[in-house]
């Protein structure tokens, strides 16, 4: 099985538009995968049905139990993110957003009054197009491990692939060079990396 990642240096310079093409041209052979999860768009193009959805469950965030907190504030000292605050009724809860689940408020916290459930960080779905299959995803606001829902989205790629008999995945690869990339990137058979001609767009990719 080949797969081919299409990837840039910066976002804007029009991979998603060559999946596209590249999508038209397969001849319905060949299984695509969204992995540009932080803001996927290849689905504007190619108008999916979804038939599956999953969702995506990542890392953990920190909930205060109202009815056993003390309000000693040993959270909001500890918490280096500012997610722990008070609020104007007195009552000290966790901001959602600015949680980074790290768990030091829930492990330090003297009445064990604050939850730590895993956090429900977006949706994966299984789809159909004109085209052939697409496996794209969509990662909640704020939402952290992008790179490990991209891994998710070409797992789902390479079974859909095995399953359908097609011998090719085409991938839209995250912008960039983080984490969401290399993830893009492990393990595919080729690449393709889409510029604009100018000195900044040539910088971009050669990072």
């Amino acid at each position: 099985m080949k797969e081919l990642v299409i990837i840039s240096g910066k976002g804007g310079t029009g991979k998603t538009s060559v999946v596209a093409a590249f999508a038209a041209l397969s001849g319905n052979q060949a299984v695509f995968a969204d992995c540009d999860v932080d803001a996927a768009d290849l689905h504007l193009i190619l108008s999916p049905r979804i038939r599956v959805r999953h969702p995506f469950i990542s890392g953990h965030e920190a909930i205060i139990r109202q009815a056993d907190c003390t309000g000693c504030g040993l959270c909001v000292d500890l918490c280096r993110f500012g997610a722990a605050h008070q609020n104007a009724d007195g009552a000290f809860r966790i901001d959602p957003i600015a949680c980074e689940g790290c768990g030091v408020c829930v492990h330090f916290c003297p009445e064990s009054a604050i939850d730590f459930p895993e956090a429900h960080c977006g949706e994966w779905y299984i789809s159909d197009t004109r085209f052939g299959p697409l496996i794209h995803a969509r990662l909640n606001v704020a939402a952290e491990n992008s790179g490990k829902l991209v891994s998710t989205v070409r797992k789902a790629a390479r079974e859909k692939a095995e399953e359908t008999g097609r011998e090719l995945i085409i991938a839209d690869g995250s912008p960039g060079i983080g984490c969401p990339v290399i993830a893009s990137l492990s393990g595919a058979r080729m690449a393709l990396a889409v510029t604009e001609p100018t000195p900044s767009g040539l910088h971009d990719v050669e990072r």
